[in-house]
């Protein structure tokens, strides 16, 4: 596939998003549920700075702002927890658009009661009713993300849930915004009212013209029993070690947010003696951190689910919150800073940064994970497992909120709050890559090929989806096999010369990617015969195979006579055979050149090099020697 092809097939992908917008099928949905995550974050956002500056004035003198502010946050989660087995099946029983709208009629009647509560100057049923919209979250969250597929094809799926992604974070980062600005106002709390049931029933008509989406499982008789169908879906995560470890670290990524979101507002106007446009402020570069890490991470995982970013991600999140703890500036002084005296302080900009950048690496380190869920799922199931990884978050979210109350009431200060939950992460992080090595060797691999290689690819579109395939490649340095494992994202087993398996600092990294190392006849025939075993079973499972047939490395650039090895695996399993090529890693410090070590490193940072990968080839009739003519001429450019 030429350039030219790639780059009209990317402008389709785009248009077709959004042309979604356009569509009857989609707009409603997206407006509607765009509505709903802009009017949470309204009332959330206002309520937990009306309990920060008010708390005391509106519930008296001896209300405790830490504790209200804790248990608003644990009482809007606690729903999750409750009813998300329930909501899954009630949502999978009935009609999507008729229990949707049903929803958003919740959310209007939630919001009326809402706007007298602001109105009134009533604290504590407004923390009480963050319950009840809690409770139509947790319903509407499995209506929305079961609805994008009843409507959407398999080619729409990445457009529509992108769309659905980006929407969100616009949402919760002007929803945010506009609480923090409209409960500043001298008539803060009527603003608040006001625009809470306007977006609860702008949110309702829209819900109106979503089209009809039939249940798939209409005679299913749902479990009442929340302990039970919580069990059950938590089953279903626990069947797939990866998954399961994802979503426990998907749900230790909302643990964090939920600390940080929470106590961003006491913290700011305890520690840095900021207003509530300050608070905004913060709160403001958080979420653009988060949705721009997000899309950043699209882009640098080449738009395929890239593992490698979780530990950036982690790395980043404990760096930057330790930062943010020794960032503390103690602005000791009775009146609160505005946005423009607070960022002429010494130490502002920091603190902004800081934020910004806790924000960006989560956006790296949860989207990854929860791509992975979706991608590792059993298909039929992934509603449930979904909805198991609902239950998590919660929990975990719950339990942020227990851990801050437990802290903050034993003296524990908000920043030294943020260095625990910094620390904490980089212990939980350590513990899920010991348990599954997959997230550090592909971060190995990220980092080897966008920071010393500038790896180019070509015809990737030639590597299928799924099913037996065997790749033949050239054999240039000690790292091919890493980078074409950075180029082509779907999981393969490499066979490698067992001496460069064996190599000190990447047997980790081969085994881990369950290479399976060979050798020649004459030096270990039990070993070669052991690998072709393993690549026989490999490919009778579905795997792709990657062989180098040249057995070594090249020792001055010119490939060697590919080994009848192929042609070996073909006759006892035969499987189409696609070969790809290798350029411009002759010369860099991981190839067999004599050239000076230092000047090779010089001469291969950043380097340019390219993988060509060519149409698949029939096994029928398939030589070495026709294949490394392929491969040659691919090497040719």
């Amino acid at each position: 596939m030429d350039a030219g092809s790639v780059n009209q097939n990317k402008e389709k992908q785009l248009d077709n998003q959004f042309i979604l917008l356009k569509q009857k099928r989609f707009l409603p949905f997206f407006l509607t549920q765009f509505l709903g995550a802009f009017n949470d974050n309204v009332f959330k956002n206002a309520l937990i700075i009306l309990i920060a500056f008010q708390g005391t004035q509106l519930a008296g003198e001896t209300a405790n702002v830490d504790f209200l502010t804790n248990l608003s946050a644990g009482l809007f989660i606690l729903p999750f927890f409750l009813f998300s087995a329930t909501a899954g099946q009630w949502i999978d029983k009935n009609e999507k658009s008729q229990s949707i709208r049903f929803i958003k009629l919740m959310e209007v009647i939630i919001m009326l009661a809402a706007a007298y509560a602001f109105y009134a100057a009533s604290l504590y049923m407004l923390i009480a009713l963050l319950f009840l919209m809690g409770a139509q979250s947790a319903f509407f969250g499995p209506a929305k993300y079961s609805y994008i597929p009843q409507h959407l094809a398999d080619t729409e799926l990445v457009a529509g849930n992108a769309l659905v992604q980006s929407g969100t974070f616009v949402a919760i980062l002007i929803g945010t915004m506009l609480g923090g600005i409209l409960i500043s106002n001298d008539d803060g709390r009527q603003w608040v009212a006001i625009a809470i049931v306007t977006l609860a029933l702008l949110g309702y008509l829209s819900s109106r013209f979503i089209p009809q989406t039939p249940s798939l499982e209409p005679e299913l008789k749902i479990n009442w029993n929340p302990l039970t169908e919580t069990w059950r879906n938590i089953a279903f995560i626990h069947r797939d070690r990866v998954v399961f470890l994802s979503v426990l670290g998907i749900s230790w990524f909302w643990f964090l947010g939920a600390t940080y979101l929470v106590q961003l507002p006491n913290y700011t106007k305890t520690a840095l003696s900021g207003n509530e446009q300050v608070v905004t402020l913060l709160l403001t570069f958080f979420t653009l951190g988060i949705g721009g890490g997000s899309l950043l991470c699209n882009w640098l995982s080449g738009h395929k689910v890239e593992l490698g970013l979780v530990p950036f991600g982690s790395i980043g999140l404990t760096l930057f919150g330790i930062d943010l703890f020794l960032a503390r500036p103690e602005f000791a002084q009775q009146a609160l800073m505005g946005v423009a005296e607070f960022i002429g302080r010494p130490g502002s900009v920091r603190i902004i940064i800081d934020v910004l950048m806790i924000g960006l690496f989560g956006g790296f380190y949860i989207v990854p994970l929860f791509s992975m869920v979706q991608q590792r799922s059993q298909p039929q199931h992934l509603s449930r497992v979904i909805a198991g990884n609902n239950i998590f978050n919660a929990l975990l979210m719950v339990l942020s909120a227990i851990m801050a109350m437990v802290l903050l009431g034993s003296g524990v200060t908000i920043a030294e709050l943020f260095l625990i939950v910094a620390v904490l992460n980089a212990v939980v992080a350590l513990y899920i890559y010991t348990l599954v090595p997959e997230f550090f060797m592909r971060f190995c691999v990220w980092l080897l090929i966008h920071s010393i290689y500038h790896v180019r690819k070509k015809g990737l579109g030639n590597i299928p989806d799924k099913g037996a395939a065997v790749l033949v490649c050239n054999h240039v340095s000690y790292v091919d096999a890493l980078i074409i494992a950075g180029c082509i994202r779907r999981p393969m087993r490499f066979v490698m010369y067992y001496k460069i398996y064996n190599l000190p600092l990447l047997r980790f990294l081969f085994k881990t990617a369950g290479a399976i190392p060979i050798a020649g006849k004459h030096e270990n025939p039990e070993l070669m015969e052991q690998a072709f075993i393993e690549i026989d079973q490999a490919l009778k499972q579905g795997d792709m195979v990657c062989v180098f047939p040249e057995g070594k490395l090249t020792r001055n650039g010119v490939m060697n006579k590919f080994r009848p090895g192929v042609e070996r695996i073909l006759q006892t399993t035969p499987v189409p055979v696609i070969p790809m090529a290798l350029n411009g890693l002759w010369g860099s410090a991981f190839s067999r050149h004599r050239s000076n070590l230092f000047v090779r490193i010089l001469r291969g940072i950043r380097s340019s090099v390219e993988l060509n990968v060519a149409t698949p080839v029939l096994p029928d009739g398939v030589t070495a020697e026709m294949l490394q003519q392929q491969v040659a001429t691919l090497s040719q450019g």
